[in-house]
């Protein structure tokens, strides 16, 4: 009883939203063209197939790795939801050419920037594809997930989905 009275309040995990980090179509994480990330074994969450070389952070938070080819970014937000950023498939290959990174780890982050910036057309050629997963990858963290319902979203200003953590 007093725990009520006097305790702290336990408040509610609010609904976040992640904004895109990327201008383009929206794809089901179910049709992207790898296993890894369709069948989400790396956790849930959507992709965008994008029409300019610009990724933004879809959180506040900090870089918890920029891989050393700059084609996929850890973001950690503040509420410890962690996200990754995975620009095309099989751009690994590409050895960071035509990738261009924006931070490093450790930087604290808002939504809305520039994390990575990549030439679209070299990806186009280079790679299996440019579809490119935004995953959840503590998905036993997070309580709710709700999916944009837009076939098409705006980096920085659409909502790509909506997470509630545990």
């Amino acid at each position: 009883m007093f725990k009520s009275l006097f305790g702290k309040k336990e408040k509610a995990a609010a609904m976040e939203n992640v904004v895109s980090p990327m201008t383009g179509k929206v794809v089901k994480l179910e049709e992207v063209p790898d296993p890894v990330f369709s069948q989400k074994m790396m956790g849930d969450g959507m992709a965008v197939e994008p029409t300019e070389g610009v990724v933004v952070s879809p959180i506040d938070g900090e870089i918890a790795q920029i891989f050393p080819t700059k084609h996929a970014v850890g973001i950690r937000g503040n509420n410890g939801l962690e996200i990754l950023i995975h620009i095309g498939m099989e751009t690994v290959a590409m050895k960071g050419e035509g990738f261009e990174g924006h931070v490093a780890e450790g930087d604290k982050v808002k939504a809305g920037d520039k994390l990575v910036t990549f030439n679209l057309d070299l990806v186009k050629e280079k790679a299996e594809s440019i579809i490119s997963p935004v995953v959840i990858t503590n998905f036993d963290s997070v309580a709710s997930l709700t999916k944009s319902e837009e076939s098409s979203v705006t980096r920085e200003k659409s909502v790509l989905f909506q997470v509630k953590m545990k």
